[in-house]
């Protein structure tokens, strides 16, 4: 919590957010890697109709926070999973993404 002088507490910390950063990111794909001292999460945006992807953003990752970022995407699920119902999982590999993105398919 704040004091009253709008500081933060003493175990708060003041997280700042600059514009450009809240804009977001438009992910709809996200590669996951790791070694033995990190994991690598590569978020990329893949547009019908073209053959290749960017990565456009790339977040490294302590094992431990890898554990932690796990435990946090739970719970928020099971929080808008109780607002909003359940997200629907497509095909044994979980949620699954048409590369053609219902669009008319390449023919050779």
């Amino acid at each position: 919590m704040e004091d009253q002088k709008g500081k933060p507490g003493k175990n708060q910390l003041d997280i700042e957010l600059n514009d450009e950063v809240a804009q977001g990111t438009y992910s709809n794909l996200a590669v996951i890697t790791h070694s033995s001292a990190e994991f690598v999460l590569d978020f990329v945006r893949i547009m019908p109709g073209v053959p290749k992807a960017q990565v456009k953003s790339r977040i490294i990752l302590t094992p431990e926070h890898a554990k932690r970022l796990l435990r946090a995407l739970d719970d928020n699920i099971k929080k808008y999973e109780a607002v909003h119902g359940e997200i629907k999982d497509k095909g044994p590999g979980g949620l699954a993404m048409p590369m053609n993105f219902g669009g008319p398919t390449a023919q050779a």
